[in-house]
């Protein structure tokens, strides 16, 4: 009797353990199922495009796991090749952002005086203007085409990565070991990126994380309005855009791309504030 007593207490408490094992556990899953889906999405493309009129609007069935689409289109093939687009966004814009928005941001912290002055007018310039109002209107001048949208949304978020980068530039310049680097007859170029912007990667890590989830929701806003990649190539804003008209009869076609990117965009955020967590020496486990 008490050994069933203490079995079942154990068994207590190792349900809400593991369940919370399975919460820390789900954005890594969604990461790597997005991430499986971007891979396997070049090979959907040529059953992503196919029309199949007989199928138009075909609810979920054993055939069709997510239906069919007003063109008799798999849900299922289009939903993975649209994961291809937003992860190659997400990836594409992040690097470029950060590459540049650390440079200039660095560059304007380490050199000071009126490149400095420059810089800060730019940033706050370009920080005037709403950011997907921004990249509307690059991405209107530019065309449409998933190129140009890894353009536009660049342009619009270098700014954060540059003004991260230069507060930790300011916070690092005076450091000794960068004093006795100058004192050696060290470049700028080379304090620059050997000693000073390694420094400042923690943080701009962590603000990239953020940026991937932002790039993915304004490529799908974009191609929402149609400045995004163009058919037959699928984005799950257009899937959405597309499926909005039969929302009432085939709820199927908003409701699979919607959940996709809700889960991308929340698991990305959560590890996000995870890194975020593990990088601050405040509040790291030592």
């Amino acid at each position: 009797m008490p050994g069933s007593i203490l079995a079942s207490v154990r068994a207590e408490r190792a349900a809400p353990s593991l369940l919370r094992r399975l919460l820390r556990a789900a954005p890594w899953l969604v990461l790597a199922a997005w991430l499986a889906a971007a891979l396997a999405g070049p090979f959907a493309t040529s059953s992503a495009n196919a029309i199949d009129l007989p199928r138009i609007l075909a609810p979920p069935s054993a055939d069709l796991l997510l239906g069919a689409d007003d063109l008799g289109r798999p849900v299922l093939a289009r939903l993975l090749a649209g994961a291809g687009t937003s992860f190659a966004v997400g990836l594409g814009v992040v690097l470029v952002s950060a590459t540049i928005g650390a440079l200039i941001g660095g560059v304007a912290g380490f050199a000071g005086g009126w490149v400095d002055l420059v810089v800060v007018r730019v940033i706050d310039v370009f920080l005037a203007f709403p950011g997907i109002l921004l990249a509307i209107a690059l991405a209107g001048i530019l065309g449409p085409g998933l190129g140009n949208v890894v353009i536009a949304l660049a342009v619009v978020s270098w700014v954060g990565y540059a003004r991260l980068a230069r507060a930790q530039v300011l916070s690092l310049r005076m450091r000794d070991h960068v004093l006795a680097a100058v004192a050696l007859g060290v470049g700028p170029a080379r304090i620059l990126l050997r000693h000073l912007l390694p420094l400042a990667a923690a943080p701009l890590i962590v603000e990239a994380t953020f940026g991937i989830a932002a790039a993915v929701v304004a490529e799908a806003g974009l191609s929402f309005l149609g400045l995004g990649v163009q058919p037959p190539a699928a984005s799950w804003g257009s899937m959405i855009r597309d499926g909005v008209a039969q929302m009432l009869i085939a709820p199927h076609l908003v409701a699979a791309p919607g959940l996709a990117l809700m889960l991308v965009v929340l698991a990305v955020n959560l590890l996000g504030d995870r890194l975020r967590d593990r990088l601050d020496v405040r509040t790291a486990p030592r």
